[in-house]
C-alpha cells in the first residue's frame, strides 16, 4: 500500500497521472507538442510545435502527437525530433543521433548518428559529447580514436587545454594517466594489427611455395610424396587431423531527506526506489529477491539517508506507476538509486539486444504482454529531472549501452574515489547502470534465501565510511564475486538516451 507521498512540487507542465491511468498510459513516447500562442507588441503569433519525451498520458492531456510505444518506429520518431534538429536546437539534433545510433525497428546507422551528435557536440551540449566520443571509442561510424574519444570526454567535462592550466595538480594527474593510457591503447592495437598482418603475409607465402612445389610434381610426373595439404586459413594442416567444425506492494518513507553537504559540496537529496519480484504467478518463483530489496533499503536508509520507496511483488502497472511518481518528487540537485531484483529478458533483434523486466503477472515466453522493456526504463531515466541516477539490477538490462570513461581516468578504488576524481566527475549529469548480468538473481552458496549479487553491493555499502563512487563500488564488488560465483560477469556501463553526461554517482556515507 501507499503510505504517503511526499517530496519535491510537481513539475509545473507536467500533468498529473489519473489512478486509473491503463499501463500504456504510463509508456514514454516521442510527443510532439502543439505550438504557443504569443504576443509581441501588436503581433500575436504561434510558436512552433515542440518535441518532448513523455507518458502518453501526458501527451494527450496537453493536446500533442504521439505514436503509440508498440507501434513507433525510427520514421514515427524522427517525425516528431527532426524538424527541430534541421532548426539547429542542439537537443533534438542529440536526440536525432541516438535514433539513428539506436536503429529502432531497423539496423542501426553510426555514419548518421555521428554527424548529428558532432552538430549538438560543437554547440557544447554535453550528452552529444559523450555520445560521439563513446563511437569514437568503439570505432563505429568513425574512425576508431581513442584519443579523440578522450577529448569529447574532456569537452564534456568542461576541460580545455586553457583551462587545464587552473586546474589541482592531482587533476591533472588523472588526465594524464588518462592521455597515457589510451595512447598505450593505440599501439598495443597498432602492434596486433602488424603482427596479424606479417602472419597473414607469411602463410600466404607459404601457401603459394607449396601450390609450387605441388604443380612442379604433377608436371614431372614425380611418385615423390605430395606436400602436406595446406587448411583454408593458410597453416599446414597436422597429420591425420580431423577437419575444422564449423564455427505489489508499494511502501514509501514517510520523511524528505536533508540534502548531503559534504566537503563543501552539496551533492543533493537521496530517493532509492527499490523493486523486488518474487511471488511470481506463471514463472518460477524467487527466494531472494524481497527479502533482498528489504535488506538493500535498510542499508540505503539507515547507512545514506536515502528516501526508500518499496515496491514488492509489483505488476506492470505498479512498476510502471513507481516510476512516474518519481518525476513529482525530484528536482535538478537530487540523487535516485533504483534497486531491481527479479525475473529479466534479453532477445535479440538484428544487431540489437532489447531487454525486459518481468513483473510477478508476467507470463512465460513468448508471451510478452505484461513485461516491461527496459527501453521504457532508459526514457524514463531521461524524463526525471534529477542530476544522479544510477540502476543496479539483479538480473538482466539491455539497451544502448556504452562503457563508462571512469576507468580512463582511473585504475583504482582508491583514485576513484579521490577528491580530484570526484571533483572532475561531480558537475555532470549520470545515468548509470550495473547489472549482474543474469536474468535472475543467484542464490548464494551459504545461504539460499540471499543472493550473492546482492550481498556484496550491500558488503561494500556498509563497509564504506566516506564518499563512494559508482565505479569504486563495482571495483570493489567485483573483488568479492570472483571469489564466490566466478561465473556471475557483472557489467558497468552508461545509459544512452536517458541524458547521461559523464557524470558520476556518490554514495555519501552518514555520520557514524
Amino acid at each position: 500500500m501507499l503510505l504517503s507521498a511526499c517530496g519535491g512540487q510537481p513539475t509545473a507542465d507536467v500533468a498529473a497521472i489519473p489512478e486509473g491511468a491503463e499501463v500504456k498510459d504510463l509508456y514514454i513516447v516521442d510527443c510532439l507538442l502543439p505550438g504557443q500562442v504569443r504576443q509581441l507588441g501588436n503581433t500575436t503569433y504561434m510558436t512552433p510545435r515542440r518535441p518532448v519525451q513523455t507518458t502518453a498520458q501526458d501527451c494527450r492531456i496537453r493536446g500533442g502527437e504521439y505514436v503509440a510505444y508498440d507501434r513507433a518506429n525510427y520514421k514515427t520518431a524522427l517525425k516528431v525530433w527532426l524538424p527541430a534538429a534541421e532548426e539547429g536546437d542542439a537537443e533534438a539534433q542529440n536526440t536525432v543521433g541516438e535514433i539513428f545510433e539506436q536503429g529502432l525497428g531497423t539496423e542501426p546507422n553510426f555514419e548518421v548518428a555521428a554527424l548529428w551528435y558532432q552538430r549538438a557536440a560543437e554547440q557544447g551540449h554535453k550528452g552529444a559529447q559523450f555520445n560521439l566520443g563513446t563511437l569514437y571509442e568503439m570505432g563505429k561510424g568513425v574512425p576508431q580514436d581513442k584519443q579523440t574519444a578522450l577529448n569529447w570526454y574532456r569537452a564534456a567535462w568542461g576541460i580545455t587545454d586553457d583551462s587545464l592550466v587552473y586546474r589541482s595538480d592531482a587533476q591533472k594527474a588523472l588526465i594524464a594517466q588518462a592521455e597515457m593510457y589510451t595512447e598505450r591503447q593505440e599501439q598495443a592495437v597498432a602492434a596486433v594489427t602488424a603482427s596479424a598482418t606479417a602472419a597473414a603475409v607469411q602463410a600466404a607465402e607459404e601457401k603459394a611455395r607449396l601450390e609450387r612445389e605441388l604443380e612442379d610434381a604433377r608436371a614431372s610426373g614425380s611418385r615423390q610424396p605430395l606436400p602436406t595439404a595446406v587448411a583454408a586459413t593458410g597453416a599446414p594442416a597436422a597429420s591425420g587431423a580431423a577437419p575444422a567444425a564449423q564455427a505489489p506492494a508499494l511502501r514509501e518513507d514517510l520523511a524528505t531527506p536533508e540534502p548531503v553537504n559534504l566537503q563543501g559540496k552539496n551533492f543533493g537529496r537521496y530517493y532509492a526506489l527499490v523493486i523486488g519480484n518474487g511471488d511470481y504467478t506463471y514463472l518460477d518463483k524467487l527466494a531472494t529477491s524481497v527479502s533482498d530489496a528489504q535488506r538493500v533499503g535498510e542499508v540505503l536508509r539507515n547507512r545514506y539517508g536515502f528516501q526508500v520507496k518499496m515496491v514488492t511483488n509489483g505488476d506492470d502497472a505498479s512498476l510502471l506507476r513507481a516510476l512516474n511518481q518519481m518525476n513529482s518528487e525530484l528536482t535538478p540537485e537530487d540523487n535516485l538509486l533504483i534497486y531491481y531484483t527479479g525475473w529479466g529478458n534479453r532477445r535479440e533483434s538484428g544487431n540489437y539486444e532489447v531487454g525486459y523486466w518481468l513483473p510477478v503477472n508476467s507470463e512465460p515466453p513468448p508471451d510478452d504482454t505484461y513485461w516491461v522493456p527496459t527501453s521504457q526504463i532508459s526514457s524514463h531515466l531521461a524524463r526525471l529531472p534529477a542530476k544522479r541516477i544510477m540502476v543496479v539490477a539483479d538480473s538482466s538490462f539491455a539497451g544502448l549501452l556504452a562503457d563508462n570513461p571512469a576507468f580512463l581516468l582511473a585504475s583504482s578504488a582508491a583514485q576513484l574515489n579521490s577528491e580530484a576524481y570526484v571533483s572532475l566527475r561531480f558537475p555532470n549529469r549520470a545515468r548509470l547502470l550495473m547489472t549482474s548480468g543474469k536474468d535472475c538473481p543467484l542464490p548464494a552458496t551459504d545461504n539460499a534465501r540471499s543472493s550473492v549479487f546482492a550481498d556484496a553491493f550491500i558488503e561494500v555499502l556498509q563497509s564504506n565510511d566516506a564518499v563512494l563512487t559508482a565505479p569504486a563500488l563495482y571495483l570493489d564488488m567485483i573483488e568479492k564475486l570472483e571469489s564466490r560465483q566466478p561465473e556471475l560477469a557483472p557489467e558497468f556501463k552508461a545509459i544512452k538516451r536517458a541524458g547521461d553526461e559523464v557524470g558520476d554517482f556518490f554514495f555519501v556515507a552518514l555520520p557514524s
